[in-house]
């Protein structure tokens, strides 16, 4: 089980680094939101700050990189490039699915990287089904430990699970498992998708259980029935997955619905951000933080260098668009009335 679990995360990268992966006829819905430029912003564009906060823990920047990888050798290239330049750069880092961690130490070296990231929000994270599967409170408190987290994130992937071989479909009474878990556990505990969205009704559930920040993590970028699809020599399965590339609620009404449903929990959003402009735009709607994974992923592959550069291109984007509105902070660019869905 644990070398099928290595195995199949390398599948994954190989594939994350192909265009066969996104999703077909949907998108994020970045195009409909329009930012109201303003001609006159009156502000200094060199006192424009990123910095805000993870649980009380400052950060430079609103930006997260989203869980990817690990358990694979070419995932502890990955993580350690990304890792490295999330500490210089002042992004979060949000790891891969840290269940192969536990099965199997042959890669354990691709979920620690605190060494190389000592001062930056670092969450871990798990795919929700498998407190179904064996997944006790003392595991994730393993999980934590040994990564080192300040958070825990749950993913949520049940289409892929269904596509996968040998997935684990068994999602029933899962929130009461997930209510025990955030009680148990001295860290914030989040929910994520993995590329279809949670709506308002769904995020309401999470919050009444003491979830403290959800992912929307909604379509427009990996869609993970197309990759596991790609992975599959189920022609059953491989064909059912094609009724599926154009799944999912759009990243922007997700948001929407959530942040309208829900008060007091942290949304982020992540799902098809391809720039600063997307970043800000999600911060507009209300985002905390803003999510980017396989856009930096071919990067990760060459050096921390090449993913330091993409940040920081990411942020310039994102300071001229807050300069364009005439937001000087991400409190102010949350507030902003400066901004229209067409």
């Amino acid at each position: 089980m644990a070398d099928q679990i290595n195995q199949r995360k390398a599948e994954h990268i190989t594939l994350c680094l192909t265009d066969q992966v996104t999703g077909e006829g949907i998108t994020s819905g970045m195009e409909s939101v329009r930012l109201i430029h303003n001609a006159l912003p009156e502000i200094d564009f060199n006192k424009i700050s990123l910095t805000t906060n993870f649980f009380k823990q400052e950060t430079k920047t609103p930006f997260l990189i989203s869980s990817m990888t690990g358990g694979s050798e070419e995932a502890t290239t990955i993580n350690r490039n990304l890792a490295t330049a999330a500490e210089e750069r002042g992004w979060v880092f949000a790891l891969g699915s840290t269940r192969a961690l536990i099965e199997n130490d042959a890669y354990s070296e691709s979920f620690q990287v605190r060494d190389l990231a000592p001062t930056i929000p670092i969450i871990a994270n798990l795919g929700a089904v498998q407190l179904n599967y064996g997944f006790t409170l003392e595991k994730c408190q393993q999980i934590i430990d040994r990564t080192e987290a300040n958070a825990l994130v749950l993913h949520l992937n049940s289409i892929q699970e269904v596509i996968q071989t040998n997935g684990d479909t068994n999602f029933e009474k899962l929130l009461p498992k997930i209510e025990q878990l955030v009680k148990a556990l001295d860290v914030p505990v989040g929910v994520k998708e993995v590329g279809w969205g949670i709506d308002g009704k769904t995020a309401q559930r999470l919050h009444d259980v003491g979830i403290q920040f959800i992912d929307v993590a909604g379509s427009g970028g990996t869609s993970w029935s197309q990759v596991e699809k790609l992975r599959s020599n189920d022609p059953i399965r491989k064909e059912a997955a094609e009724a599926f590339v154009d799944w999912g609620i759009e990243t922007v009404e997700s948001l929407v619905t959530v942040k309208d449903t829900v008060k007091n929990t942290s949304v982020f959003a992540s799902g098809g951000m391809k720039t600063g402009v997307d970043a800000a735009k999600a911060i507009a709607l209300g985002a905390d933080y803003v999510g980017f994974a396989r856009s930096l992923l071919k990067d990760a592959t060459k050096s921390a260098e090449a993913v330091s550069q993409m940040m920081a291109t990411r942020e310039l984007e994102l300071q001229m668009a807050m300069f364009g509105l005439g937001t000087a902070t991400i409190t102010e660019l949350q507030q902003t009335k400066r901004i229209k869905l067409t």
